[in-house]
């Protein structure tokens, strides 16, 4: 009853103070009449007060997003589903959508007659400039009565994710080196005595199916052996994106590590296209691959957090690439100013790495040979990150962009500046790669 009589509109509260005025004026002039009239209109905010405290209302609300799923500036349409299960009819409802200020303002909607068995669809669209996670909702319900003199404050606590990856640039078709790595058994070893045979064989081991056993090869060698279990061969890439805070510069979307986000999306979305097994690593030591499930974009966000293992998709389309755009996603810088390259250590490294890398110094000069060291092939974009800052160097004031280091140990490198054409810097990346000579991936 407090909340009902507080829920009084600014009509009901005149009402109120008219009634109880006419019936004071009423009781002083000696005129009856106007006491009634002056006790019906503060009866009528009092009963309708009562009616909207004791009544029940039953209201669902279902939202969906289509797409969850958006690149940064693309719309998508939010639709709302508001349905009365409730036997009583309700007066006016004024819904509020919350939504992060980064997808826009609220949407307000004014939804008249509602009875029972009501439903009634609505919808809105939202967009972003900028990557992140984010929750849509809750909704706040207004629920006026038809007279309009007490409105009464309802929320639904649901809300719903919508992700915002960063976005994508289509990269031309580019020459790779590398070495291709196989997730099963079979690993290629070259024919120095034998036959094939002996290849495809391994010793036998506790838990093998005795239907395995190669029992030819067993009574030659004198010990039981199996055949390998063949698994087919895939090519393999990791995109290394340097999220340490002290080596970029610029403040939001407008910052050289946001253009980094960008790089690392869209090579990691080519190789996806390309065939290739891609797994995502940070400079924290996190790594993340698609198919690795929900926890693919908490082990970006968490500031330092590492996994030991890398994950790698499962080659299957458009379904990995969206896992790696999701966990692009939430991506944040870290405070490491060392690069932790703990994952070069483990079991399927090899194949491409492709470094999207900010300003570099000597003392990361160790580790960029040991991750060369590690790698079938490996290809940089190299920021030059000054052109990020938001004070004005002179040309001779700007430090120079991490290529030489990056070729003196090794590595197939180019720079890329504001404005510079990301799939063209792609091509002569690849390009460089080709002519390096160090063969093919599979």
């Amino acid at each position: 009853m407090r909340e009902a009589l507080s829920g009084l509109t600014v009509r009901g509260r005149a009402f109120l103070a008219a009634g109880i005025t006419a019936v004071v004026c009423g009781i002083l002039l000696e005129q009856s009449t106007l006491s009634r009239i002056g006790m019906l209109l503060v009866a009528l905010p009092l009963v309708t007060a009562v009616i909207a405290a004791l009544g029940r209302y039953r209201l669902a609300l279902v939202r969906n997003i289509d797409p969850h799923l958006t690149e940064a500036g693309q719309p998508a349409r939010v639709e709302l589903t508001i349905a009365n299960e409730g036997r009583i009819p309700t007066g006016t409802l004024l819904l509020e959508e919350t939504v992060p200020y980064a997808l826009g303002g609220r949407p307000r909607f004014v939804v008249d007659r509602i009875g029972f068995g009501w439903r009634h669809k609505l919808g809105y669209q939202i967009r972003s400039e900028i990557r992140g996670r984010f929750d849509i909702g809750p909704m706040r319900v207004t629920v006026a009565d038809p007279f309009g003199l007490v409105e009464l404050n309802r929320a639904f606590q649901s809300t719903v994710p919508f992700t915002v990856t960063p976005r994508v640039v289509p990269l031309p078709p580019t020459p790779l080196t590398g070495n291709a790595t196989s997730s099963g058994d079979s690993r290629p070893r070259a024919f120095l005595g034998g036959s094939a045979e002996d290849v495809t064989v391994r010793e036998y081991r506790r838990g093998d199916e005795l239907r395995r056993v190669h029992w030819p090869s067993s009574a030659r060698l004198g010990e039981l052996m199996v055949r390998r279990e063949e698994q087919p061969w895939q090519a393999r890439a990791t995109v290394y994106l340097d999220n340490r805070r002290s080596v970029h510069r610029g403040q939001g979307a407008g910052s050289s590590f946001e253009q980094a986000v960008v790089v690392a999306a869209s090579v990691a979305v080519h190789l996806v296209e390309a065939g290739y097994s891609v797994r995502l690593v940070t400079s924290a030591g996190s790594a993340a691959g698609a198919g690795s499930g929900g926890g693919i974009a908490s082990g970006f966000a968490a500031a330092g957090g590492s996994q030991p293992s890398a994950g790698w998709h499962d080659r299957e389309g458009q379904a990995d690439a969206a896992a790696l755009l999701e966990a692009l996603a939430v991506v944040e810088t870290v405070h490491h100013h060392r690069i932790d390259a703990s994952w070069i250590g483990e079991a399927g490294q090899g194949g491409v790495t492709v470094a999207i890398l900010g300003s570099l110094d000597e003392e990361d000069a160790g580790v960029l040979r040991r991750v060369r060291h590690h790698t079938g092939a490996a290809l940089a974009f190299a920021l030059a990150v000054d052109g990020w800052s938001a004070v004005h160097l002179a040309p001779e004031q700007r430090r120079p962009s991490g290529v030489p280091l990056l070729v003196q140990h090794g590595w197939k490198a180019v720079d890329l500046a504001p404005g510079d054409s990301v799939a063209t810097r792609w091509r002569e990346l690849g390009t460089r790669g080709a002519a390096a000579g160090a063969g093919a991936a599979r």
